[in-house]
């Protein structure tokens, strides 16, 4: 169900028939640099974090839960950077919690069609390239995106250097 809600709000750009479906799964880096033919780092991973507090809200992102940060797929979180950055402790999302939280699940979990509060950075790693490849919402989809397209339909909050080259 999922990708059906990121194909409705991706249609306000026209860009819904743009998305990617295919036979084979793109849940990791790795599968999906490999089904699309391209290079895992133009893979735009979304890695969901919990908020500033505990699970129903709290401080350092406005008391929301859970947060986004869209990164290239080469690369990691750096967890001094995002403390920095955030002021709180960089701790991921359980399978569960980010169902909940982002309404996709993991291996789709994508800056689209989330609910309200769920804020989204960019990392500037994919400033590197012209275009990136997010998920759209289920382990088997992807659509190729500028890099202001990613901003725009994101609705990112802001550019963030909060990563590192993964390895």
């Amino acid at each position: 169900m999922s990708i059906e809600a990121v194909r409705a709000y991706l249609s306000r750009w026209n860009r819904d028939k743009d998305i990617i479906e295919m036979d084979v799964s793109t849940a990791t880096v790795e599968l999906a640099a490999s089904a699309l033919g391209v290079i895992p780092a133009l893979i735009a991973k979304s890695i969901s974090l919990r908020g500033g507090g505990s699970p129903d809200g709290g401080e350092g992102t406005g008391g929301n839960a859970a947060l986004l940060v869209v990164t290239a797929g080469d690369m990691k979180l750096d967890n001094r950077k995002f403390k920095e950055r955030f002021g709180f402790k960089a701790r991921m999302l359980n399978p569960e919690e980010a169902l909940r939280f982002t309404g996709h699940a993991v291996g789709g979990v994508c800056p689209f069609a989330l609910p309200p509060g769920v804020e989204v950075y960019l990392d500037v790693s994919m400033k590197r390239f012209q275009t990136m490849y997010p998920a759209c919402g289920s382990g088997n989809s992807a659509i190729e995106l500028t890099l202001a397209e990613l901003e725009e339909y994101s609705q990112s909050k802001a550019w963030v250097d909060v990563c590192q080259m993964a390895g």
